[in-house]
């Protein structure tokens, strides 16, 4: 089970990922509206995950992304948005985020991009307590 913060404007697309997310897997998605709230929420608690919208008042995604990044280089994040544009998704990526999706999205594109993300956590944990191990073994 992982957990996911999920960043956006609208309400409305807070509620549907929510239920999509909650609904279809065993992740528990912690949303809200404020950028700047989740990035409160992210200097107090860890999440495997961060959803976030790309066009937001007081902070957009990019920003929302290096905040997480610079609290956790490790930091996955999916950005999503209404304005895909190759630009913005080259951009994104080339900022370190893990995937990006355009709305409007189907449910089973967010479920496969968050299973995508939470699998490609787990083997950077798995390779992190690895060499952990090797260097442990070395001295």
């Amino acid at each position: 089970m992982g957990r996911i913060l999920a960043v956006d404007d609208e309400l409305d697309m807070l509620a549907l990922l929510k239920m999509i997310i909650e609904g279809y897997s065993d992740h528990q998605v912690t949303a809200t509206n404020n950028p700047l709230e989740a990035v409160e929420f992210l200097g107090k608690e860890p999440f495997d995950l961060v959803l976030t919208d790309l066009k937001m008042p007081g902070m957009d995604g990019m920003e929302l992304l290096a905040a997480a990044r610079k609290m956790d280089e490790d930091s996955l994040v999916i950005v999503i948005t209404a304005y895909g544009s190759l630009e913005s998704a080259e951009e994104a990526m080339a900022q370190g985020a893990f995937d990006f999706i355009t709305k409007p999205f189907r449910k089973e594109q967010i479920l496969l991009a968050i299973d995508k993300a939470m699998r490609w956590r787990e083997m950077v944990r798995q390779n992190k307590e690895m060499k952990k191990r090797l260097e442990g073994e070395k001295s």
